[in-house]
């Protein structure tokens, strides 16, 4: 019996000290919502400004009858700039501007038989262009195609056994057209590099004095290019995010 009643007492306080260890251990935590995904979604509207680097090739369309005394190969570098607009969601246009200075001079052409002795020099000093851009985009990289108005930033001479010449041609070259394609890649915030093929054209042109050239018939002025470059973008604040 006496063992009966100690046990007796012993739940009996034993009872009365749960509930002082519970309110010790203080308000039982709330459970915290994982926090919601995000996705980046890449926004090309903005304006930009860069630079690029690459290599430029004439055509092979001298004159009949002439030794081409340069190299076809030569280096080039520029600075563009432009503004895109992304729409419908994942097309892209724009506009852009762009100068490449080239080195070297390609065309330097000696003329033999009737008109051995003249050396005609087309001095070549850079490519621009005025251009219109049309691309898809799939998040950080774009497709695109370009062409518009393109100027070719040249000096020329003929000289007759070493003195200069007065001479006419039929047409300025000075100014053509241009189209092309290339890949670019946002690959930091407010950064992309692209990848870029443009062709250069300024028609065809002939001597019309001295009458001795304009038998050698016409040449065309043209440029196909290759070039990387970086550009840097201005309004994008990075990608935006979206929920899902």
């Amino acid at each position: 019996m006496k063992k009966f009643l100690l046990a007796t007492v012993a739940l009996v306080a034993l009872g009365a000290t749960v509930p002082a260890l519970a309110a010790d251990l203080g308000p039982r935590t709330a459970y915290t919502k994982a926090p919601p995904a995000y996705a980046p979604i890449y926004n090309w509207t903005g304006f930009y400004i860069g630079g690029h680097i690459g290599g430029a090739f004439s055509g092979d369309n001298g004159f009949a009858g002439t030794t081409n005394s340069g190299n076809d190969g030569r280096f080039l570098g520029g600075l563009q700039a432009g503004a895109d607009y992304q729409f419908a969601p994942n097309w892209v246009v724009g506009i852009e501007g762009q100068y490449s200075w080239l080195g070297g001079n390609n065309n330097g052409v000696a003329f033999t038989g009737a008109g051995a002795g003249y050396i005609y020099t087309h001095d070549q000093r850079g490519l621009g262009s005025v251009t219109g851009r049309l691309g898809y985009t799939w998040g950080p990289g774009l497709l695109y195609v370009k062409g518009g108005y393109a100027y070719s930033d040249y000096t020329e001479s003929l000289t007759l056994g070493g003195v200069p010449q007065v001479f006419t041609m039929n047409s300025s070259h000075h100014d053509g057209y241009t189209v092309g394609a290339g890949l670019e890649y946002m690959f930091a915030q407010n950064w992309s590099g692209k990848i870029e093929y443009q062709y250069y054209d300024f028609g065809k042109t002939n001597f019309v004095t001295p009458a001795v050239l304009s038998g050698f018939g016409s040449t065309r002025n043209d440029e196909h290019t290759f070039k990387a470059g970086i550009n840097y973008r201005f309004n994008l604040g990075g990608p935006v995010v979206a929920k899902y």
